[in-house]
């Protein structure tokens, strides 16, 4: 039965890393700020859609004063997209703890680099590791379905595996390259040990893998099911000479802080017209006349799918305006963070 070779895995792995490895902007750069920017976009996304994102934050806040001068909004303008809003405001509040308390120095110690916001244990070895080289072990989904495989272990891929994933990785975690290593085997998970159709005969490490042995990489670890919420939504754009109104997201919950255009989810029974027309009463207090469709978007988030239909809208008196409730000319629509779905609804009224 195949097992865990400690002398030869680490030095087989960072042999396949060096000739395999993907040139990536964040690997150019030994700076700490930098890369813990890219560890904090990776997580959950696709490392095709993090490279724009990068290149565009590291264009807007080349440094970690930049990130703690600006303020909220222009952090979410530039992370609009990217989803997972909450990294982009934790960001925000760990770069102005680190310009007051560090000196704009990203501390190097673990037990002062947890306490800063979303510094939770997966960012803060990471940065530790890539940045300063330290050694901590990085378990993120690829490396956890990396080791699930190697070692066998069936059932779904979930943090109950990590304390053992954890114990083999100390135990065959070279003294140097400590960044290869980790980098490497993230980059195995991602490009060799796929989710679905692994390619084993290009794996490094094949022969210490359990599940490649007995025919059982395909189903390790077990599949998931997900289950996408399907929601139908209505919006209005409610226009003044070349201006339109939005709205501001509550602080907390779902597209927290974002703006958006007045409107909501259908109800069962009801037209699209008598959704508009229930919606902005509830909200604004104004009742819709007329209503023209503009567009539908169609628009998949991680844990749900929105049908979005915009209408364009005439009313028999005006939203009330405030902090939260504002006419804003089309053309400045830009500098306003959206949900990707009302994103593609500005572009269409920009290019009418």
């Amino acid at each position: 039965m195949p097992i865990v070779n400690h002398k030869s895995f680490a030095p087989d792995l960072l042999g396949w890393f060096k000739k395999n490895a993907r040139a990536l902007p964040w690997r150019n750069t030994n700076d700490p700020y930098l890369i813990w920017i890219s560890e904090v976009m990776l997580q959950q996304t696709i490392v095709s859609s993090v490279i724009p994102y990068f290149e565009k934050w590291k264009k807007k806040f080349p440094t970690i004063e930049k990130v703690a001068k600006a303020n909220l909004t222009q952090i979410l303008r530039v992370w609009q997209g990217l989803g997972y809003y909450q990294r982009a405001r934790n960001i925000h509040k760990a770069s102005r703890a680190i310009v007051l308390y560090h000196g704009g120095r990203i501390p190097d110690k673990r037990d002062i680099l947890e306490k800063l916001p979303g510094f939770g244990p997966y960012t803060t070895c990471a940065v530790l590791s890539i940045a300063y080289g330290q050694s901590h072990t990085i378990i993120d989904a690829n490396v956890r379905r990396v080791f699930m495989r190697i070692l066998g272990m069936r059932g779904s891929a979930n943090a109950k595996y990590d304390v053992r994933i954890q114990n083999i990785l100390i135990s065959i975690m070279p003294k140097k390259s400590i960044r290869a290593f980790n980098e490497g085997l993230m980059e195995l998970g991602a490009l060799v040990c796929r989710p679905a159709q692994p390619i084993c005969h290009a794996c490094p490490v094949s022969r210490m893998c359990r599940a490649y042995d007995k025919g059982l990489q395909e189903i390790i670890p077990k599949p998931k099911i997900r289950v996408i919420k399907k929601i139908e939504a209505v919006v209005g754009i409610i226009k003044k000479d070349k201006k339109v109104f939005i709205q501001k997201r509550p602080e907390q919950g779902l597209l927290a802080g974002l703006w958006e255009f007045p409107g909501g989810k259908r109800e069962p029974g009801e037209t699209l017209h008598e959704t508009l027309k229930r919606e902005l009463k509830e909200e604004l207090s104004i009742s819709v006349s007329k209503s023209r469709p503009l567009m539908r978007v169609k628009h998949a988030y991680t844990q749900f799918s929105v049908d979005l239909h915009a209408y364009t809208c005439l009313i028999r008196k005006m939203p009330r305006i405030d902090k939260r409730h504002k006419f804003v000319a089309i053309k400045d629509l830009n500098r306003y963070p959206m949900p990707s779905g009302s994103a593609k609804i500005v572009r269409k009224l920009q290019n009418a």
